[in-house]
């Protein structure tokens, strides 16, 4: 069993899960998925070329995951799908990491193992792993400086510290190329690892030095990214920040945590009927004030919604539902569902502060003292992260005005160390079998979900072949905004992206569409479609139903499929 040991079965097994759950999704389409398009484009001119060349859409550098998916081109061809699968790659890698880092954390094997299968079998984490987004790759780099920093506190001689600080932040540099959020890890999580060994003058001083040289190499990749052409420039601060509408936004983000971990989460209910009776009452009548407020109109729930709660990843439709289509696509979940897992996750959340109360009257279920990463570390390590990263997504909101599911990936890694470390100190020493079967679930609804969003997209390619083979040009079809970004890069070189600052002159204003034709997602990013049909779930959306037939795709687990229409974009006496 040694040499077993020796290569870390229990983090294999979880790399190997996400990998098999991926490939039973059937992740496979011949477009862009939300944000990937234009990157998947710039990928194909990296292999061809041998330069990076920006299209205006990418705010991010994705430098690693650019030349990893030119590799996987000039290996076995160029298609949508090739370039996917080196994400599916780096997802692979990230889930085996992740259960080590977990180790390091003081969560034992096993407990490591179900916090990973979590995380990387959870709807969020199987959809982005099969897509060419820069989430998985900058969650890597954050798992990667995590890691070390990990090792690092644990060093036992400073040589060994030194090694683990400077291979955080080497890891987290040039990975963190990917998406420049990611050099937090760097520039903050590898500093409060250097103040808590600040007592070891060797490892400060060579720390420092390795942070400072880090912090370089991000200023100069900051400066060479600026002057590229057809980036997207995105500034920090937003000029009218609107305070109280995005502390509401990242109330009700954050609220998505316990759902996201369900397997987790839910381990904490049971928790509740521990508690003194008028406690029980309390916590009851806040979940029954939650579900009335969770039923008030659209405009006045607040952040009270069902879950899943927000974003438009993991959504109440099992596929992402920002694509821009018209009509409103079939629901997944329905009310019934949401209010049960609603239940589960918040209840989840109100029984571990329930348990938090008591903590302090109740034995812990194993010896603290026995960690190798102490509690005033993980804290010292963990919360100046967390609290720049949160600062950091209220300023994404001022400038964008939304927040995603998907900024969460990182969020819930140290939502993971701390719920399962308190867990197996404070309750039980080892998690119980209720969460593996819940993660078995999590992992199915993971699989369902991925699924559909992939036979979605087919659906989308296949009508608009259908069109094509009509004699309807994909230039005057409106197929959702990322169909239709794919479309404008074969006519232009870039985006029409008013955050474009290089060249002068790059963005022009794309004229308003005419009176009477519908509206269409990011019209002003593609001045070369000029739509006369649109694709659309509901066959009387604008214009009503144009003489092509419609297209099916599956919907696991349902048997009725969900249908496509092409719909009329203008009046039937406009020309």
């Amino acid at each position: 069993m040694q040499p077993i040991r020796r290569f870390h079965s229990q983090a294999l097994c979880c790399a190997i899960a996400v990998l098999v759950c991926a490939l039973i999704s059937r992740p496979f389409t011949t477009m862009g998925v939300c944000d990937d398009g234009p990157y998947i484009l710039m990928a194909q001119t990296l292999a061809t070329t041998g330069h990076i060349a920006y299209n205006g859409w990418a705010a991010g550098m994705i430098v690693p995951q650019l030349y990893l998916a030119a590799a996987f081109i000039k290996l076995f061809g160029l298609s949508f799908t090739t370039v996917r699968m080196s994400t599916l790659l780096i997802a692979v890698v990230t889930a085996f990491v992740l259960q080590r880092t977990l180790v390091c954390a003081s969560l034992s094997e096993r407990n490591a193992t179900i916090s990973t299968l979590t995380l990387v079998l959870s709807p969020l984490y199987l959809m982005l792993s099969v897509t060419f987004m820069s989430d998985i790759t900058g969650l890597f780099a954050i798992v990667l400086c995590l890691y070390g920093c990990l090792r690092a506190l644990q060093s036992s001689t400073d040589r060994a510290a030194i090694v683990w600080l400077c291979f955080a932040v080497v890891a987290n540099a040039v990975c963190g190329t990917s998406r420049q959020i990611a050099w937090l890890g760097a520039l903050v999580m590898v500093p409060s690892t250097l103040w808590l060994l600040r007592r070891r003058r060797r490892v400060l001083v060579a720390g420092a030095v390795a942070t400072l040289a880090g912090a370089l190499f991000i200023f100069a990749c900051m400066q060479w990214l600026k002057y590229q052409p057809y980036i997207v420039h995105v500034p920090l601060l937003a000029s009218n920040f609107p305070l109280r509408e995005a502390l509401e936004q990242l109330c009700s983000l954050l609220l998505d945590i316990p759902f996201l971990l369900l397997p987790i989460s839910a381990l904490f209910l049971p928790q509740i009927r521990k508690c003194r009776p008028i406690v029980i009452a309390i916590i009851s009548a806040m979940l029954l004030v939650y579900f009335v407020l969770a039923f008030q109109p659209r405009h006045n729930r607040g952040v009270f919604v069902l879950e899943p709660t927000h974003g438009d990843w993991v959504t109440v439709y099992g596929t992402y539902s920002g694509s821009g289509l018209a009509g409103m696509p079939p629901v997944f979940l329905n009310v019934g569902a949401q209010m049960l897992l609603t239940l589960v996750s918040i209840g989840g959340l109100m029984g571990l502060i329930a348990s938090l109360l008591r903590s302090g009257q109740t034995q812990p279920a194993v010896n603290a003292t026995t960690a190798t990463v102490s509690w005033k570390q993980l804290a010292g390590l963990l919360a100046p992260f967390t609290l720049v990263y949160i600062l950091l997504l209220l300023s994404v909101y001022g400038t964008t005005r939304y927040l995603l599911d998907r900024y969460l990936l990182v969020l819930l890694i140290v939502a993971l160390v701390c719920l399962v470390r308190y867990y197996q100190e404070s309750i039980r020493p080892e998690l119980p079998l209720a969460a593996v079967f819940l993660v078995a679930v999590t992992s199915i609804y993971g699989i369902t979900v991925t699924h559909n969003m992939f036979s979605l997209y087919r659906a989308r390619v296949a009508l608009a072949a259908t069109l094509r083979i009509n004699g309807i040009p994909d230039a005057v079809v409106d197929n959702g905004w990322e169909y239709n970004l794919d479309v404008e890069l074969q006519h232009a070189n870039h985006i029409n992206n008013n955050l474009i600052t290089i060249p002068a002159g790059a963005y022009v204003p794309n004229p308003l569409l005419p009176d009477g034709i519908c509206k269409m997602a990011g019209y002003d990013y593609i001045p070369h479609i000029h739509p006369l049909y649109g694709i659309s779930f509901d066959p009387s959306a604008c214009y009503g139903p144009a003489p092509f037939a419609p297209v099916h795709y599956s919907r696991w687990p349902y048997r009725t499929p969900g249908t496509l229409y092409v719909v009329r974009y203008t009046p039937p006496s406009m020309p």
